[in-house]
């Protein structure tokens, strides 16, 4: 409050009316310009029938874009809760999703026969020169280095030219197989039921093919409040290099399940990993440990910059659920409980021999993985929007030299540089 006295004084003291008139200036530029970014992030963010209100002034969108129900239905505003609190409200998103599901049949032989039309050598190719570090890409830039007493796991990530963000991470389990790992990650009935992985709340396996392995999939992820659930329609398949185990998991395109306002379709995902015996991080000198080379990016339809951060402050939180899962897996299998069928599906897996390594060898691109912190990005517009707040705040609103050092340090922390 004694601000606001003080920028209304000094605007009184003033001798001329220009000289008012810029004093006020000075006091409303940072409000409106607050005004404007968060009117530009709540209409980047706004809900479905937010668009639906201006949307009918338009023809052409009111065209495209589907009927809104009326607001006095109980069942729209059911729709706009996040997903944790629909179901206690009777809300049949899931079940209707199953029932369209059902109307899709799994097909075996018809376009699963055609390997390439779903995952193919191609992608193999790519996930080894990944792994290998041959790509060409971007340099990885570490983001953080984390262990629990039988997990070790340190991530990177690099911006790339175009698209989103990529990550990589490095993910050691103590006294595990690679064959526990491969079957563990490919079974997504186990992955609902224990709940390590709580975003999916919905799948279902649309086509499989029991001679290559190669399933295409439907998930349902659930995201924060402020988001829409997001939907895939994942292609899958694993090949055996060596003694290590290759997957690959991208989003494909399918024409038999119409899309949606909500869940929003996620188009652009790839989420591919190497699993392999690694030594113990213990010294005993044995492959007892199993090393996880995850590489992943996708299209969320956030803003990146706002996905890095999301990302960055809940990725530790995400990754620390595995290890218990894990073990829950493996007690599970050593009780003699049945694998189930997305885990059978994971078992099939095609061979690769040799000659296939030493034709990509030749290839000398290399993806360099530099040792150091994160670094800021080249256009992190997040960043200059807190400092240049926090000059016009110290400009503004005080002259006492105590205050601008207050507003700049707390602006320091946000923005994490001098």
């Amino acid at each position: 409050m004694g601000y606001v006295l003080s920028a209304v004084a000094r605007v009184l003291e003033q001798p001329t009316a220009w000289g008012a008139v810029w004093e006020m200036a000075l006091l409303a530029g940072p409000l409106w310009a607050a005004a404007l970014i968060g009117l530009l992030l709540g209409w980047a963010w706004r809900p479905r029938w937010a668009a639906g209100l201006v949307a009918t002034a338009d023809g052409n969108v009111a065209a495209l874009a589907p009927a809104q129900p009326p607001f006095v239905t109980l069942d729209f505003w059911k729709a706009q809760l996040p997903a944790r609190l629909r179901a206690p409200l009777g809300y049949a998103g899931t079940a209707v999703l199953q029932q369209e599901q059902d109307k899709v049949a799994v097909q075996g032989s018809s376009e699963m026969a055609n390997e390439e039309l779903v995952v193919g050598k191609d992608d193999l190719v790519n996930l080894w020169k990944l792994v290998e570090g041959r790509d060409g890409g971007p340099a990885w830039i570490k983001m953080m280095e984390k262990s629990l007493p039988t997990m070790t796991y340190q991530a990177w990530r690099r911006d790339a030219q175009t698209g989103p963000p990529q990550y990589q991470s490095s993910t050691i389990f103590e006294n595990a197989t690679p064959e526990e790992v491969r079957d563990f990650f490919g079974d997504d009935e186990f992955r609902m039921s224990n709940k390590w992985d709580d975003m999916l709340i919905y799948h279902k396996t649309l086509e499989e093919c029991q001679t290559t392995g190669t399933m295409k999939v439907h998930w349902v992820r659930k995201f924060p409040f402020f988001c829409s659930d997001r939907e895939y329609i994942i292609g899958r398949r694993i090949w055996k290099l060596g003694g290590a185990y290759y997957c690959v998991t991208k989003g494909i395109p399918c024409s038999s399940i119409p899309r949606r306002n909500k869940p929003r379709r996620v188009d652009l995902y790839y989420s591919s990993w190497c699993i392999r015996a690694v030594e113990s991080k213990r010294g005993n000198g044995g492959l007892t440990a199993c090393e996880i080379l995850l590489f992943h990016h996708e299209d969320m339809g956030i803003p990146y910059e706002i996905a890095k951060l999301g990302i960055r402050q809940g990725m530790w939180g995400c990754v620390k659920k595995i290890e218990p899962g894990l073990r829950a897996y493996q007690e599970a299998r050593a009780a003699g409980e049945p694998a189930s069928k997305s885990a059978l599906m994971a078992r099939i897996n095609t061979k690769v021999g040799d000659n296939f390594v030493r034709s990509l060898e030749s290839n000398s691109d290399e993806s360099e993985i530099v040792e150091a912190e994160e670094k800021p990005a080249r256009s992190n517009v997040a960043r200059f929007l807190v400092l240049g707040g926090a000059v016009a705040l110290a400009c503004t609103l005080d002259q006492g030299l105590l205050t601008k050092a207050l507003i700049f340090g707390v602006a320091r922390k946000f923005v994490g540089q001098r």
